[in-house]
């Protein structure tokens, strides 16, 4: 978990690395980060999962480096791994494609490029080895234009042409990261915003999770007042400020108790549905709460978590969520799970998608799953959507966003309160 003051993963510039198996992917990775992040060994395979590096990468700033697997790994594992490689596409801002200078460019290069083109990503190409003395320096052309695409000659061993590498990283990076706002267009500096952070056993002791603190940083960045506070304190925190609030964030487990206690024209909404606005389409997700009319006992539903956490007896998306749709629908659903950034490839066996907030993923990667779920034809709703939805507050959860002149928010289909 990041601290206060350290940009988060999830928002940083995702730089991945691809290439065949022992091509020096994870040298490569090293010199550019100037430590030893990836394992290196001349035994083919070494990377089995991608390895993440977050460094400095001057006048980009924040990046990510992520080291992944060849991809031409055999054999049933080597098949997951390939797999696992192709996924981080899904993430990627940036993408490095690494020529192995001995052996030249053949049917996985060009395979690997079509994928990344395919997604539309700026990429790079580097050969690596020149150092080697067999290294024919006038191949490069012929490897050009088969790829077409321009290679800088590399040496992860001595560090020839790393510069030139990380000049052609800054050159190639999106020329711009559209830097979407989390609560800052819905407050005026001075305004105080209540943030209601329920404090259980699944709370990260001695820390506030990732989307509090993005919440607090953004209000603090823009001279708004951050009153944090517990739902069981929240009546004395509203007592005690001297002004009208201008807006109640609570976490979504407790939009029922919240939504009770707060004055009715003081708005209000929750840390997953800022997130799924900042993260991924809002607008989308709103729609998915629509298909919860249509479940019936004994439908599958798919609920992901981007993260891996340690299960609570009262874990919000294995015990609470559950109990509040089943509920809803009037009995037991075939409930499944996905963590991490491991994501179903086959979702048309499933009438709803319920993702987290998505803390952990970057915009592309939460943007490709939502992306995904349309594809199959199959809704998806996150977790505070979801939960406003079950609890009859929907419409005034999202009241600040429409105030704020977001275009589309749950205007396709009126949400019906449940």
């Amino acid at each position: 978990m990041p601290g206060l003051n350290e940009t988060p993963s999830s928002s940083r510039l995702q730089i991945a690395i691809f290439g065949r198996r022992n091509s020096g992917k994870s040298s490569i990775i090293n010199a550019l980060t100037e430590q030893t992040v990836s394992l290196v060994s001349e035994v083919a395979g070494t990377t089995t999962d991608p390895v993440r590096k977050s460094m400095e990468l001057l006048p980009l700033g924040p990046v990510v480096f992520i080291d992944t697997a060849g991809i031409d790994d055999q054999g049933v594992l080597g098949e997951m791994r390939v797999k696992r490689t192709l996924d981080v596409l899904n993430r990627t801002d940036l993408a490095i494609l690494v020529v192995d200078g001995a052996r030249g460019v053949g049917e996985w290069e060009k395979k690997i490029l079509g994928a990344i083109r395919e997604k539309k990503l700026p990429v790079v190409g580097v050969v690596n080895k020149v150092d080697l003395p067999d290294y024919q320096s006038d191949l490069i052309k012929v490897w050009q234009k088969e790829l077409g695409l321009s290679l800088i000659e590399v040496s992860s061993l001595t560090g020839r042409g790393i510069d030139d590498l990380k000049q052609a990283l800054i050159r190639t990076a999106p020329a711009s990261r559209e830097e979407r706002p989390l609560v800052s267009d819905l407050i005026k500096p001075g305004e105080v915003v209540i943030l209601v952070v329920p404090i259980d056993s699944a709370a990260p002791k001695g820390r506030l999770i990732l989307p509090q603190q993005q919440v607090i940083r953004d209000l603090l960045d823009h001279g708004a007042l951050a009153l944090v506070t517990r739902e069981k304190e929240l009546s004395q925190a509203l007592a005690g400020v001297g002004k009208k609030s201008a807006l109640v964030i609570t976490d979504s487990q407790a939009f029922g108790e919240v939504s009770a206690l707060i004055p009715a024209d003081t708005p209000l909404t929750s840390f997953s549905i800022i997130m799924a606005r900042y993260k991924g389409d809002l607008d989308e997700l709103v729609r998915g709460a629509q298909a919860v009319e249509a479940l019936q006992p004994g439908d599958r539903v798919l609920i992901a978590e981007a993260c891996t956490h340690h299960r609570q007896a009262d874990d919000l998306g294995a015990v609470k969520i559950p109990r509040w749709l089943e509920q809803k629908v009037g009995g037991k659903l075939d409930l499944h799970w996905s963590t991490g950034f491991s994501f179903p490839s086959d979702l048309k066996s499933y009438k709803l998608i319920i993702h987290c907030a998505g803390c952990m993923l970057n915009r592309r990667e939460m943007l490709y799953r939502i992306a995904q779920a349309n594809h199959a034809g199959l809704p998806i709703v996150n977790y505070g959507v979801l939960i406003a939805y079950l609890h009859g507050i929907l419409p005034r959860a999202l009241a600040p966003f429409l105030s704020a002149g977001d275009q589309g928010v749950g205007t396709r289909r009126d949400p019906a309160t449940p």
